[in-house]
């Protein structure tokens, strides 16, 4: 009984510690687009040194997944995954930055990371 409790424990302790791998992407240049963007926003936000590795780290993440949207999906569909995304990421940055960074930060990531559009055709 000992044992079967202690396989339990260790596979989801392994579960429970486990990385998203989709994050775990060692892509030198979403760091650096990642890294470039974090910069535009500490401009206007003046984050300090903890909150902008923070604030580098979760736009790096967010570039990972948006690529993989980018890849998968097109059209409306890819639009309305890339929306869903923004908002993900907006809801996240809120804790990293202080109140009035994060206000500024929503006025400010419309004009820094615009979401794509889809041209339809008119009838």
């Amino acid at each position: 009984m000992k044992t079967l409790l202690s396989i339990f424990f260790i596979t989801f302790s392994i579960l429970g510690f486990s990385q998203d791998p989709i994050i775990q992407s060692n892509n030198e240049t979403l760091e650096s687009v990642a890294t470039s963007i974090t910069d535009k926003y500490n401009d206007e936000l003046a984050l300090d040194a903890k909150q902008f590795m923070l604030f580098q780290k979760k736009v790096e993440e967010f570039l990972i997944r948006e690529e993989k949207i980018h890849q998968d999906y097109e059209g409306e569909e890819k639009l309305n995954k890339l929306y869903k995304l923004r908002k993900a990421e907006t809801l996240e940055m809120r804790n990293v930055l202080t109140k009035p960074q994060f206000n500024l930060y929503k006025r400010l990531k419309p004009q820094i990371q615009p979401l794509a559009v889809i041209e339809t055709e008119k009838s």
